[in-house]
């Protein structure tokens, strides 16, 4: 019984991991082309700026993401 209790809350706990920066709308694809018209992904402070200003990150974060993303 105890394992079938772990079982359903150990699903319900992985259902809920959805990520949080879903871009439904678009907003972010927007905001990046009023940003750069020929935005670079690769560009690190393209990519920084874009994340600071789009995705409403910090410098921190934006730059370890960038970096992930394969900016330099």
């Amino acid at each position: 019984m105890r394992a079938i209790i772990l079982i359903i809350l150990s699903a319900a706990a992985l259902a809920a991991c959805t990520p949080e920066n879903t871009d439904v709308t678009g907003s972010i694809g927007n905001c990046t082309r009023q940003l750069y018209s020929a935005y670079n992904p690769k560009d690190m402070k393209q990519c920084v700026k874009v994340c600071i200003a789009c995705e409403s990150g910090v410098m921190t974060t934006c730059s370890t993401s960038c970096t992930l993303k394969g900016a330099h």
